[in-house]
């Protein structure tokens, strides 16, 4: 079922031991020929008792398989109860054979049973695994460690034909295609069976003829056998055979067992019960809890990982749906896909399409066109030759985003049932395909959404991720939005926190404040928790934080914490949320951060100095907002920051970089006149400052470039310096300024080299710029101010036309 075994094999008739008719079914996972093939055996054989490769502790789910609300993809989840992550999947699509002879007996009143070893086995094997071999515990999809891949699952090697060397136990399907002169183990199982229509010639035919090719594999099968893999199989297969036979003693009507090709041999191959028994006597075993939870079509695939995927699990789905003229159907979908991204195709270009994947299969010999026929007719004809848009068709159909359900009575941890139900109440519905979310935290259902998806972020299930938003309000917040499957497991884990989505991650963010290992983690975790708004973690998450920041006497890290601590303040002044102790810490980190920065600015190299420039412009940003709202106590955090920043632009300690940057800060804050800043610049490119650190000031104070358009003087002085560099350093100083101009906008570098071609007599002495020169006055344009006032009024939502009392004042 979930991953193993062979291509498709079974026949009908017995054993010689006492019992009904017995039916082995021998099939591909996740195949359509297989899945019409089963229903057809099922319906001329009507056996007493269905018996489907599975675990047995699913045995009480099998009757929600007949719930209106439960449409595949969906698996069966295995997990530990004392150990959630250790978890193993069932997958099943509406294609698979093993989902079709569950729902034929659930019509026909059938008893129906998984026959497999129990997952209580297999996972105890896994955890047995892991601690010998000291690996991690990994998330893995498929049946469990000791089962053997099937055809077609992408493993290493699986694809190759022929050799004489091949695992068949890795792929059999490769080996029975190479027999039958194939290069393509897909493309010859696809016209073997998967091509095949209902009602097409002995119902049973394909089984006997897979068993007797399965029966041939296994006898010329070279050593392994004493391998663990192989060992387990036997045990599977043991583990089998006694249910088999307790089945054939329970119901005279005869038994039909639906299992992977590979198995059917063995099933039918008479053994000892004494033998069986002694092999599936005293195995480990852990306590289980399962359930049906969501899948999808593309964690079916190759690409997904699983062990018994498929390449085109969209394209089988349909093969499965669309019993007559798949091919027109299938290239009449291709066609709406297409048309949806602005592509022109004609009911014309369908039918080309159509004839040319018939001639491609004629003349490739094919029964009928396949994926491969078809895809190259959509390329060719409705794709113009391009595998851009073949690649959008790939994705979207062959693979598929399709998404199961699973109706509201399975059974689940409190946590995911919460989850449920909050899910439906803010009308947030789990979606395989990537979307993006825009919430306004003005509206109620937007502020529960983005609360819920925060929690679940802190409790590591990665439902959605933030993103950038295009609005600049901090109302707003993107998200991208993808669930997957594993996400069920994730939730599995996060119900040892709590039954309730804000009862675990309060206990979440706890439990990681006090393991965190540095400042910058405990202030992230306040901010996730104020945008999570988790009241009861955060007072003591803000206790542990206040521990640490007295402790810490690292600058750097205080600088690096204070930003996150002043976003928290601002999302929560959005959300309505009482900040006042986070204020108190941000406020006495800024003041720590203000004592010890000018000392921590002395004799830094290169790198530690860019470092700490990064610093100031964060803590810069910070003490602006929290000067918005200082905390009681602190005084004016903004004239005390200011402080120092002319202290660090006076102090030939501190790197030119960072001096520099100083600088900047003051002009742009208004604290520092212009011709000052001129002064303090002239002094800098003075004959007397090393160029080096002379090149080092100007990449910290320029910025991004836009001042030296607007204030030519300054980009006076600056040309001026270069020109006059002498030869022997003017190589150690143009990789500083080649990387500060290599950052500019393209604009801002035509913009200065403009004003740089046109010379100094152009732009005028440095007392006199802006006189004369094109685009600049020495006064403001009142007249063309005033102009584009009603274009920004309508920005603004505002009337274009106010009265003229309106517009008083606004343009001087």
């Amino acid at each position: 079922m979930a991953g193993t075994d062979g291509a498709g094999s079974g026949g009908s008739g017995g054993t010689g031991e006492p019992g009904g008719r017995l039916s082995l079914l021998g099939v591909r996972h996740h195949g359509p020929g297989s899945a019409r093939a089963v229903r057809s055996a099922l319906e001329a054989a009507r056996p007493g008792v269905v018996l489907v490769e599975g675990p047995p502790e699913a045995d009480a789910l099998i009757p929600l398989a007949a719930d209106e609300d439960m449409r595949p993809p969906v698996a069966l989840l295995a997990h530990a109860v004392d150990e959630p992550g250790r978890s193993a999947f069932w997958p099943l699509a509406e294609f698979s054979p093993e989902w079709v002879a569950v729902r034929w007996a659930l019509e026909h009143g059938v008893p129906a049973r998984f026959i497999d070893l129990p997952a209580a086995h297999t996972l105890a094997w896994r955890a047995a695994d892991e601690a010998t071999t000291g690996q991690a515990d990994e998330e893995r999809t498929g049946q469990a460690d000791e089962e053997t891949t099937g055809p077609g699952d992408g493993r290493e090697g699986g694809d190759v034909p022929g050799a004489a060397s091949l695992d068949v136990r890795g792929d059999p399907l490769a080996v029975l295609a190479s027999a039958a002169g194939h290069d393509d183990p897909e493309r010859w199982w696809e016209d073997v069976i998967e091509h095949r229509g209902p009602g097409e010639g002995d119902v049973f035919a394909p089984f006997t003829a897979l068993e007797e090719a399965m029966t041939a594999l296994r006898e010329t099968e070279e050593g392994g056998e004493g391998d663990a893999v192989h060992d387990r199989g036997l045990v599977r297969e043991a583990y089998m055979r006694l249910q088999v036979r307790s089945a054939r003693r329970e119901f005279a009507e005869g038994v039909a067992v639906v299992c992977g090709a590979w198995h059917v041999p063995a099933l039918r191959r008479r053994a000892a019960v004494a033998a069986d028994r002694a092999l599936v006597k005293g195995l480990p075993r852990t306590k289980v809890d399962m359930t049906w939870v969501p899948w999808t079509h593309r964690r079916l695939s190759r690409a997904g990982g699983y062990g018994a995927g498929i390449e085109s699990p969209g394209w089988y789905g349909h093969l499965f749906a669309a019993v007559d003229r798949p091919v027109e159907r299938w290239l009449t979908r291709v066609a709406g896909l297409l048309r949806e991204e602005g592509r022109t195709v004609s009911p014309a270009h369908v039918i080309e399409a159509a004839r040319l994947a018939g001639t491609l299969a004629a003349i490739r010999g094919r029964p009928l066109p396949g994926l491969s026929e078809t895809t190259d007719a959509v390329r060719a004809v409705l794709c113009d030759g391009s595998d851009v848009p073949l690649a959008l068709v790939h994705d979207r159909l062959v693979v598929g985003d399709v998404l199961g359900e699973v109706p509201a009575g399975a059974p689940a941890v409190p946590l995911q049932r919460d989850l449920t139900r909050t899910q439906r109440r803010l009308r947030l519905k789990p979606e395989a395909a990537e979307r993006e979310l825009e919430l306004d935290l003005r509206k109620e259902t937007d502020t529960g959404r983005s609360r819920l998806l925060h929690r679940l972020r802190l409790l590591g299930v990665g439902w959605g991720e933030p993103t950038a938003s295009r609005s600049t309000g901090t109302f707003r917040e993107t998200w991208r939005l993808r669930w997957e499957p594993e996400l069920s497991v994730r939730v599995a884990e996060a119900g040892v926190w709590g039954t309730t989505v804000l009862a675990a991650a309060t206990a979440r963010a706890e439990a990681d404040a006090v393991t965190a290992r540095g400042l910058a983690e405990v202030t992230a975790l306040a901010e996730r928790c104020l945008l999570a708004e988790l009241p009861d973690a955060l007072t003591p998450v803000m206790r542990i934080l206040a521990d640490r920041a007295a402790l810490d006497t690292d600058v750097g890290h205080l600088a690096e914490a204070l930003p996150a601590l002043v976003r928290s303040l601002r999302y929560g002044d959005v959300r309505g949320t009482d900040t006042g102790a986070l204020a108190e810490v941000a406020a006495g980190l800024a003041e720590r951060v203000f004592v010890g920065l000018p000392a921590a600015c002395a004799a830094l190299d290169a790198d530690a100095a860019e470092e700490m420039r990064r610093h100031v412009d964060s803590v810069h940003t910070a003490v602006g907002l929290l000067g918005d709202a200082p905390a009681p106590g602190h005084g004016d955090l903004r004239s005390r920051w200011r402080t120092v920043l002319r202290t660090l632009s006076a102090r030939d300690a501190v790197p030119g970089v960072v001096r520099g940057r100083a600088v900047r800060l003051l002009l742009d804050d208004g604290e520092l006149a212009p011709d000052e800043a001129a002064r303090i610049m002239g002094l800098v490119l003075s004959p007397g400052t090393a160029p080096t650190d002379a090149a080092a000031w100007i990449e910290g104070f320029v910025g991004g470039g836009m001042l030296l358009l607007h204030d030519e003087r300054l980009l006076a002085l600056i040309d001026a310096w270069l020109t006059g560099v002498p030869a022997d350093a003017f190589t150690d100083v143009l990789p500083l300024l080649r990387r500060t101009f290599s950052a500019y906008e393209p604009g801002v570098r035509r913009g200065v080299g403009e004003l740089v071609r046109r010379g100094p007599e152009a732009r005028g002495s440095v007392t006199t710029a802006g006189s004369g020169i094109p685009g600049f006055a020495a006064g403001l344009d009142t007249v063309r101010a005033d102009a584009v006032l009603p274009v920004i009024r309508l920005l603004l939502g505002g009337d274009p036309a106010p009265d003229d009392d309106d517009l008083v004042g606004v343009g001087t």
